[in-house]
């Protein structure tokens, strides 16, 4: 997402330690690059647990920029971690037009549309050169009834995934224009920021087109928007690369009324 690298503890320290349990230390030092945490619970673990976590992961998979991961109605098999990179979400409305679903960067999950109907109902593009982890769902299912750490993590990934969603609700429902590109950054800029990366200096890796279409706004209106952050000292904006200087005026627009 930026060019930066993400401060990460994990890395520090890639040698064995002595209380480690055979096993750990190679689990750990395949994770410590990766910004997902949800799924990796090393933590507590026994040996045996250890190697059958270690099962998990069926394969990384290399999506070049452009390249859909899955398609809707593709046979639903796995979820997808997202370990390096930035994906869009898509439907096709009625009119012929993709809708833009949802944004996912590294340490999120791809595929939970599929669960309900066990086929996918959106596709899934990469924006950038991305690389995610393949779980196969079965395997998922399975561990998560054994660990039981693992199986309240995956609950706490389905929940927020159901949080999100609402308020995408709420941001299509009862917001103005404003509300809704100043909520759009304010979010993004605080998953960025719970990976290491800087909260105020964003890459963009969509276009202005595609955030039009998650907000639900003309592609005209968000490069209005845009620019209006910027004449009020809100932004500083230049072309894809958006650094925020008021993030309290932003906030605040986002607290006033609505539509």
């Amino acid at each position: 997402m930026l060019t930066s690298h993400p401060i990460d503890p994990a890395s520090a320290s890639t040698s064995p330690r002595a209380d480690e349990p055979a096993g750990a230390h190679a689990l750990r030092v395949a994770c410590s690059s990766c910004n997902l945490r949800e799924l990796c619970l090393p933590v507590g673990l026994s040996e045996p647990e250890l190697n059958r976590l270690d099962t998990l992961v069926g394969a990384r998979r290399t999506v070049p920029r452009g390249q859909t991961l899955f398609h809707s109605g593709d046979a639903f098999q796995s979820l997808y971690a997202v370990r390096t990179g930035f994906f869009k979400t898509r439907v096709g409305s009625e009119d012929g037009r993709d809708q833009v679903t949802g944004f996912q960067m590294a340490g999120e999950l791809l595929g939970l549309d599929g669960i309900s109907s066990d086929r996918h109902s959106c596709d899934a593009v990469a924006l950038e050169d991305s690389q995610v982890c393949v779980i196969p769902y079965a395997q998922l299912e399975s561990l998560s009834r054994e660990f039981t750490g693992l199986q309240h993590q995956f609950h706490k990934i389905m929940s927020r995934e159901i949080v999100r969603d609402h308020g995408v609700m709420l941001l299509l429902g009862s917001m103005r224009a404003e509300q809704r590109l100043a909520a759009f950054l304010l979010n993004l800029a605080k998953r960025l920021q719970a990976r290491g990366f800087s909260p105020r200096a964003l890459l963009l890796r969509m276009t202005r087109e595609e955030i039009g279409s998650y907000l639900g706004l003309k592609l005209e209106t968000v490069s209005r928007t845009f620019s209006k952050f910027q004449e009020d000292g809100m932004l500083e904006v230049r072309q894809r690369e958006i650094r925020i200087l008021d993030a309290d005026a932003l906030q605040a627009l986002l607290n006033g009324p609505g539509c």
